[in-house]
């Protein structure tokens, strides 16, 4: 099984970077989609399968929290994931965050291990729920990954 990734950030240096770690990690990636702020990546949300989202906090437009909490109030779309990876470090912050169901918190800047680790931990908990539903999708049980 490979896996949808939109990476949100406002910088398009730090999405290449994101997406170079990601592919470096092992976690095996369909497609990479990529988003300016929280406005494009609702557009590309809205047509597009997505397994799990990656994005910044401080973007123009729309933010990462703004989007986190449309995502948060949409039925179909609070089952995608969404991992912060910001220089937003309060813990203010992070517990806005978490109320609204963040999935996973990372500071930038990151180490490669890290980016791992949480994609590994968010993803297959999103197969096992994903696995949960529809059962019948799954060949042997066990994730891809």
């Amino acid at each position: 099984m490979a896996f949808n990734i939109l990476v949100t950030d406002d910088s398009e240096t730090m999405r290449a970077v994101i997406k170079k770690t990601v592919s470096m990690s092992g976690v095996p990636v369909g497609e990479f989609h990529e988003a300016g702020n929280g406005i494009e990546a609702l557009a590309i949300l809205e047509n597009t399968w997505i397994d799990v989202i990656l994005s910044d906090i401080n973007m123009p437009e729309m933010g990462g929290m703004e989007l986190l909490k449309k995502i948060s109030e949409d039925e179909d779309l609070r089952k995608i994931p969404l991992i912060f990876i910001t220089t937003e470090a309060s813990d203010a912050r992070q517990e806005e965050a978490k109320k609204l169901g963040v999935a996973g918190y990372v500071r930038k800047p990151f180490q490669p291990e890290t980016i791992k680790t949480i994609l590994y931990e968010v993803l297959e908990k999103a197969y096992e729920h994903r696995m949960a539903e529809k059962p019948d999708e799954g060949v042997d049980g066990d994730s891809d990954f």
